[in-house]
């Protein structure tokens, strides 16, 4: 087998002698690019991230911006990365580097003061900057869909999410995002677009009596589970990393699931949508392209834009933690999980998965395949997180609604609650309490009442149970006031 080596800047960077813990981070660092910095170590500062060929939506390659504090190096084995050194144009022996234009942007506007989070920014901006379908216009406001969050050349400052700034200030960060235009036709970022990514490679590393391994196929990889029940089992990381960096976590053997073909497809069918468990959520929601409105509420609260580039939905669900902004959704949408062993597959609704804290009915060996959505959609949804801060925060209480509502009867409601007891759970006795009764506000009064009720919330430093309780009722009334009875009479 090939010795682990990732393509750093163009040059090949053998993993040896790293631990197989060793993150993409740390592995830069101790190679002499100290562009990339480590800020929080847990994916919430950016500080960190670097650009990764991946598969693209639109073109054969994205570059997606990753937290590098986060992902194992050996995860990215035959992969390609650019580090915020790499963008600039290196001349000849004795001259300066000519900078890239994101990099240029946030020189002459400004951008930068203390330069420790300009690095992760630069990577960040580049990424949206590389977006293929970003509309790149020469005069200002000629975007008829600029608005505060999206510049005149079509720039998603939403991509900027997850890069914390503390002394420069965000304005003049905006205005270089603003500022840069469409890539030019020899750049070799862009070039590189229209090629193939690096195609995944098995990997077998080991150092210190630590294994990190990749197989080729579903079937070897749930084979290696069934013999290593122990393994620890990854795909966008951003669980994993965060115990690693901050609680020191050594696992004896990672099993990498991230590139996996078979969780990797998103299809569409007559009656449902199957998502595979390892396509990312900024994949999901790109690809999607809003036809699932729910899941389209849902991804712009969800972490950063960051972390949403590696996340993935069986990562999400498959820690079980009660706070998962993605469970009370799915629950909405009345999902169910494609479980797989070596044995073969069954299939069980998400509704009855959880069976305690981050406890479910998946077995030792088993993986989460594929969420699969029915289909058609109750075309009455919402989804409200309540947090202390509007976007990249952990919940206190979740609520996903999914309503079907004709002649101003609801003839079904699905609601799903995050935070407010020990596994997500549906609100069954509220769903009961509006089935078949009219969509008005006394129905509405009298079922918040009820949801108050659902679960068992606690009182801890996000919230105080008091606060949760009431939440759940608000938030019935709010979708309430946000609908218009007379389109379903």
């Amino acid at each position: 087998m090939v010795a682990a080596r990732i393509t750093v800047n163009g040059k090949e960077t053998p993993l040896s002698p790293a631990a197989p813990h060793t993150t993409v981070l740390d592995l830069l660092r101790e190679r002499g690019l100290t562009g990339t910095k480590e800020g929080c170590a847990e994916g919430e500062c950016g500080a960190c991230s670097v650009l990764v060929a991946r598969p693209g939506v639109n073109k054969p390659t994205d570059w997606v911006a990753v937290n590098a504090c986060l992902v194992p190096a050996a995860a990215l084995d035959g992969q390609e990365i650019i580090t915020s050194e790499g963008l600039a144009t290196v001349g000849e022996p004795g001259t300066r580097p000519t900078l890239h234009p994101v990099q240029e942007e946030m020189a002459v506007r400004g951008g930068s003061q203390c330069g420790y989070c300009t690095p992760g920014f630069i990577c960040s901006m580049a990424s949206e900057y590389y977006r293929p379908d970003r509309c790149a216009h020469a005069e200002p406001g000629a975007d008829a869909h600029a608005d505060a969050e999206h510049g005149p050349n079509g720039f998603d400052l939403h991509s900027l999410s997850g890069n914390l700034c503390r002394c420069t200030g965000y304005r003049p960060i905006r205005d270089a995002a603003f500022a840069v235009g469409a890539p030019a036709e020899d750049d070799p970022l862009a070039q590189r677009r229209e090629q193939s990514p690096p195609a995944p490679v098995a990997t077998e590393y080991t150092q210190d009596g630590a294994t990190f391994l990749r197989k080729d196929t579903l079937a070897e990889t749930l084979q290696l589970l069934r013999e290593r029940p122990d393994a620890v089992v990854v795909a966008g990381s951003t669980d994993y990393g965060v115990e690693v960096n901050i609680r020191s976590r050594r696992a004896e053997c990672v099993v990498a699931i991230d590139r996996l073909p078979e969780l990797r497809e998103l299809r569409v069918a007559s009656d449902h949508i199957e998502i595979g468990a390892a396509v990312t959520l900024t994949e999901i929601e790109r690809r999607l392209d809003g036809d699932v409105p729910l899941l389209a509420e849902l991804f712009p609260q969800f972490a950063s834009r960051l972390i949403r580039n590696s996340g993935t939905l069986g990562g999400n669900l498959g820690t079980g933690s009660p706070i998962g902004d993605s469970p009370p959704v799915l629950l909405a949408l009345e999902a169910s999980l494609l479980l797989a062993d070596a044995d073969g597959e069954r299939e069980v609704p998400l509704a009855d998965y959880f069976t305690g804290y981050r406890q479910s009915v998946r077995r030792p060996g088993e993986l989460i395949r594929a969420v699969r959505i029915p289909l058609p959609l109750s075309p009455v949804t919402a989804f409200h997180k309540i947090a202390k801060r509007r976007f990249d925060d952990i919940s206190s209480v979740a609520i996903a609604f999914a309503l079907d509502i004709e002649g101003g009867i609801v003839r079904k409601a699905r609601i799903g609650l995050g935070g407010v007891a020990a596994t997500p759970i549906r609100a069954l006795s509220t769903e009961a309490a509006l089935e078949g009764r009219a969509w008005t506000a006394e129905t509405v009064e009298a079922a918040a009442r009820v949801l108050r009720g659902e679960g068992t919330p606690m009182s801890d430093h996000r919230a105080s149970s008091v606060y949760r309780s009431a939440m759940l009722g608000q938030s019935l009334l709010k979708l309430h006031a946000q609908t218009n009875e007379a389109v379903y009479s």
